[in-house]
């Protein structure tokens, strides 16, 4: 059986978790989430929570050394023999490369990058709205401005680096979620 390891990359408020969550549900492997991961360890107040929260409250990213132990850890499990869907990971170079060596040692390299582009000021407006609706207090002008700002000076360099690698796969993420699932199922299913 082929080990389907996925990466989403996209800034912020592209629809990384909702389509995570269907590939997931359509390819039946887990769903490997560092912004929830992070965030519940933050609610559950446990000490890499509390390392993170300050870094996240600011709307920037939590050291790599903090996330590569959790995502490390996540992937020891049995669970994700099989592969997983990584959403928020991996969001720097550094932590590309360190993935790329984790993976290498298990040898099961991923098999995908899926880049969602869609304009600025489109999902700053998704943004807000899901900061009312789910009552996020993270999401808010300020936090999505700076969010920004990081995605395109830190996280953006993967799409080069994944591209370099002939696995990167870049989807329109505007749209209804159905057409976006449907453009990024078609290109899932034909590298099965």
């Amino acid at each position: 059986m082929t080990v389907m390891l996925i990466v989403f990359i996209g800034p912020p408020g592209s629809g990384k978790g909702t389509q995570a969550k269907r590939l997931v549900s359509h390819l039946q492997i887990p769903h490997l989430s560092t912004g929830e991961l992070l965030r519940s360890a933050k609610s559950q107040d446990t000490p890499l929570g509390r390392s993170a929260a300050g870094y996240m409250d600011r709307g920037q990213l939590v050291p790599d050394p903090l996330v590569l132990e959790l995502v490390a850890e996540c992937l020891g499990r049995p669970e994700f023999a099989k592969g997983c869907l990584l959403d928020g990971f991996p969001r720097t170079l550094e932590q590309a490369k360190s993935l790329d060596q984790t993976l290498a040692q298990r040898g099961t390299p991923l098999a995908l990058a899926v880049e969602l582009r869609a304009d600025e000021n489109e999902l700053v407006t998704r943004m807000l709205k899901r900061a009312a609706a789910e009552k996020r207090v993270d999401d808010n002008p300020q936090t999505i401005a700076e969010r920004m700002e990081v995605y395109k000076r830190q996280t953006a360099p993967l799409v080069e680096y994944y591209q370099n690698r002939g696995i990167l796969v870049p989807i329109d993420a505007l749209g209804t979620p159905d057409e976006v699932f449907e453009r990024i199922r078609a290109v899932v299913d034909a590298r099965r």
